[in-house]
C-alpha cells in the first residue's frame, strides 16, 4: 500500500515498484476512477499507464453511483483473481478510507431514514457547506478534524449518522479488523511540508498550463454530481459562476489543495503500521518490501 498526500510522488514510486516486482497497479484515489476527470485529478498519463498494468483508472463516469463499499468489493474480488498469477499487488492513492475498507475491511454504521438525508440535504442547499461543517464540528470533533471539509457527500453522510444514532460518526469505526488473504505493507510518502506545499502550488501551475479550466468547462453543466464537489473543480465553479475572480479561484484551489494534504495525513497517520519514506528513496523502500516478504514467508 502506497499512501500520502497529494503531490508527493505516489504514482512514480508506484510504477517503480511495480516494474521492478512485476507487479498490477490499483488506484485508490476515489476521483481517478472517473473518465471525465483527468487533468484535476493528476492521474497517469499515457507513459505511466502504459509502464505497468492499472486497474481502478478511467472506469466510472461521473454520472454513476458509487462508493467506498462498491471499491471494496471489487477490489477484494480483483486481488482474489491478481493473486492467482502475482505474488504483489499495488494499491496506490490518497483515499485513506478506501485503503482501510480494502486492507482492514467497512466499518459498520446505522441505517439512516430517507427523511434525515434528506433535512441534511436541504441545509446544504439553504445554508451552503458551511452550514454543515459548523454542525459537524459541534456533534463529531474528531471527525471534523480529518474530514475533506470541502466534500459535502461526506460531510453529509456523517451528519446523517450523528442525527440519525444521536451518537458521533467515529463511535461507529470498528475496533477490530477484518481478515483478509493479503498481508498489507504499509508505505507512507512523507516530506519536509514547505517542500510539499512547494510541490503542490507547482502542481497547479502545471493543471492549468495543461489545460484545467478547459476541462472544467466541460463538467460545469453537471457541477451539483457529488463525483465533482472537489478541489480543482469546485472552485473554479465559483469562478464561472461570477461568484470570485480567477486569480481567487487559482488561490482557493492551491490553499485547499494544502489544507487536504494535511488531512491526507492525519487519516493516515491514525494506523501506526505506516512505515514513512521520502518518495526519492525508492532503493530503501524496494529493501524494505522485501524485507517484509521475506520475514512474512518465514512466519
Amino acid at each position: 500500500m502506497i499512501g500520502g498526500p497529494t503531490a508527493s510522488g505516489k504514482t512514480s514510486l508506484s510504477i517503480t515498484l511495480a516494474q521492478h516486482f512485476g507487479a498490477p497497479i490499483l488506484s485508490a484515489d476515489s476521483r481517478q476512477f472517473y473518465r471525465e476527470m483527468t487533468i484535476g485529478t493528476a492521474k497517469p498519463d499515457e507513459d505511466e499507464l502504459a509502464a505497468a498494468k492499472h486497474y481502478f483508472v478511467d472506469n466510472l463516469s461521473i454520472d454513476d453511483k458509487y462508493n467506498v463499499g462498491d471499491y471494496e468489493k471489487e477490489a477484494i474480488a480483483l486481488l482474489d483473481e491478481l493473486y492467482k498469477k502475482h505474488d504483489i499487488a499495488i494499491m496506490v492513492g490518497g483515499s485513506g478510507l478506501f485503503i482501510k475498507a480494502v486492507c482492514e475491511g467497512m466499518d459498520q454504521f446505522p441505517e439512516v431514514p430517507e427523511e434525515v438525508k434528506a433535512s441534511v440535504q436541504q441545509l446544504l442547499e439553504d445554508e451552503g457547506i458551511e452550514a454543515l461543517q459548523a454542525e459537524l464540528q459541534l456533534a463529531d470533533p474528531e471527525y471534523y478534524k480529518k474530514v475533506d471539509l470541502n466534500n459535502p457527500h461526506r460531510l453529509i453522510r456523517a451528519l446523517g449518522v450523528c442525527r440519525a444514532s444521536g451518537q458521533a460518526f467515529t463511535s461507529f469505526w470498528q475496533q477490530s479488523k477484518v481478515l483478509r488473504k493479503f498481508h498489507p505493507i504499509y508505505l507512507l510518502m512523507d516530506m519536509d511540508r514547505e517542500l510539499l506545499y512547494d510541490r503542490i502550488n507547482r502542481r497547479v501551475d502545471l493543471m492549468l498550463k495543461n489545460g484545467l479550466v478547459d476541462e472544467a468547462k466541460t463538467l460545469y453543466p453537471k457541477r451539483m454530481l457529488s463525483s465533482l464537489q472537489t478541489v480543482g473543480y469546485a472552485e473554479l465553479f465559483e469562478h464561472f459562476d461570477g461568484t470570485i475572480s480567477m486569480e481567487t479561484a487559482v488561490e482557493l484551489i492551491k490553499r485547499n489543495s494544502r489544507r487536504y494534504a494535511k488531512r491526507q495525513m492525519t487519516w493516515l497517520r491514525r494506523n501506526p503500521e505506516w512505515k514513512a519514506f521520502s518518495p526519492s528513496s525508492s532503493s530503501s523502500i524496494i529493501q524494505y518490501v522485501e524485507q517484509q516478504l521475506k520475514s512474512e514467508a518465514t512466519e
